[in-house]
């Protein structure tokens, strides 16, 4: 299986970069290229150069492209250990801050579910110790370098393959269901907000951060991305915020110590 020189394939991240502004110099080479690889075989091509006029002729599969590089893959409460730690932990310290308005960003969110779980959390704790009205000051921001799936994400129907990972008490009060598909409380859809918006410009859709969630998206980057986002995460927090990276992903070099760990194993951490 043999997909082009270096050379060719070098010119095609080029070429991705200068028509859709991806950044493809920050992902890791080992990660581009067996997705490119993906989209080439779909299309019946082992050569970088065929693909790049593919592309040029045929927008639907600069799309399917783009949508693979970026990895879509998410569930509500994916990786329950991680959002019992939030809900334990977190949200509980966050609630204390009653005279704020709590930021909340899921970076590289996809579709949606992480967000709308993270929304759900909330007003379950606000609702157990009956403190509802602070939900007004609640903000949860999503973002993804993806239109397509933030469309689906403001759209809030979901399949039952999404929710595979979510304990039944929160499914039964939740997610009420309509024509087979499952939507979204609107009590908890009214705090959560969409934006486009791509990590690697560093332009910041959001400022003075309480909770940053960012999972299994900074792993696909090179390390020199890795430390330009940990610096500018620890920039838009606020004191004492939180942020909450991927089971895979480390804190490394100069970001071990801008932040103290909550739960090393889940990868919570604490600005310090």
């Amino acid at each position: 299986m043999v997909y082009g020189d270096d050379a060719g394939f070098r010119m095609l991240t080029e070429k991705i970069t200068r028509d859709r502004g991806f950044r493809c110099s920050s992902y890791k080479d080992k990660c581009l290229r067996r997705r490119v690889a993906v989209r080439m075989r779909a299309k019946q091509t082992t050569s970088h150069a065929e693909y790049a006029s593919i592309l040029d002729h045929d927008p639907r599969e600069y799309d399917r492209l783009i949508r693979s590089l970026t990895v879509n893959v998410t569930k509500f409460f994916r990786n329950w250990d991680t959002y019992s730690v939030i809900e334990k932990k977190v949200i509980p310290a966050l609630w204390e801050r009653s005279d704020e308005e709590l930021r909340v960003w899921s970076a590289g969110c996809a579709s949606g579910e992480e967000p709308y779980s993270l929304g759900i959390l909330m007003h379950k704790h606000a609702k157990e110790t009956r403190s509802t009205s602070h939900l007004d000051s609640v903000s949860i921001l999503g973002t993804d370098i993806d239109g397509e799936c933030l469309g689906e994400a403001q759209r809030a129907f979901y399949a039952e393959s999404a929710l595979g990972d979510t304990p039944a008490s929160l499914r039964t009060e939740y997610f009420p269901e309509m024509a087979g598909l499952h939507t979204m409380l609107p009590e908890v859809r009214r705090l959560v907000t969409f934006e486009c918006n791509d990590l690697l410009s560093y332009q910041a859709p959001t400022q003075n951060v309480h909770l940053l969630v960012c999972r299994n998206v900074i792993i696909y980057f090179e390390r020199e991305a890795q430390d330009a986002l940990f610096a500018e995460f620890h920039r838009l927090l606020a004191p004492g915020g939180f942020l909450v990276l991927g089971k895979v992903e480390s804190l490394l070099g100069d970001a071990r110590s801008l932040f103290t760990p909550v739960n090393a194993r889940e990868r919570v951490f604490q600005k310090a």
